[in-house]
């Protein structure tokens, strides 16, 4: 991690936004989008390492999630990486990680002769236990808000994943 700063970067940024491009510009939006950029790196770095003692990445914790809550405790490839919303190839690497390390089975697909269905072990059941019990601990790195704050937090990004298209509002 860097040193820390005396002052905030972002907002010394959105000030020099405003003075060069002027007040009608969407400076506070870039320094919204700067802020969520960064959050993201912190909340990611701090998860990984909560993890890094079990030889897990937040993102394959998620597939193991995403296999523990499915019905059958498996999906096709395909399902894997759109449910994470993730690339294809983001996805299959993920499942060869966790295959490797004996949490997931990669089996034939018994209705797509071509496809491959990603199942989660017993192991991969266990340690995906263990890494929400870590995650709880430390409130998934985000104990500095309140639980009003969190859910005006996932409104505001929700709407912004609605207008982006992420998935059919109903």
């Amino acid at each position: 991690m860097n040193a820390r700063l005396p002052f905030d970067p972002i907002a010394r940024a959105a000030q020099q936004w405003r003075t060069h491009w002027g007040e009608d510009s969407p400076y506070q939006a870039m320094a919204t989008v700067t802020s969520i950029m960064r959050v993201q790196q912190i909340l990611l770095a701090e998860l990984d390492g909560a993890l890094a003692s079990l030889d897990l990445t937040f993102a394959r914790y998620e597939a193991l999630v995403l296999l523990t809550f499915s019905r059958t405790g498996e999906l096709p490839m395909s399902k894997v990486g759109e449910r994470l919303m993730i690339h294809p190839t983001s996805a299959t690497h993920i499942v060869q990680r966790l295959a490797v390390q004996g949490y997931v089975d990669r089996v034939p697909n018994p209705r797509d002769g071509r496809g491959t269905l990603a199942r989660i072990t017993d192991a991969g059941r266990a340690v995906m236990e263990e890494a929400t019990g870590r995650l709880h601990s430390i409130e998934f790195d985000l104990a500095d808000l309140t639980t009003e704050q969190h859910r005006q937090m996932f409104e505001l990004l929700r709407a912004v994943r609605v207008g982006a298209g992420d998935f059919d509002n109903y």
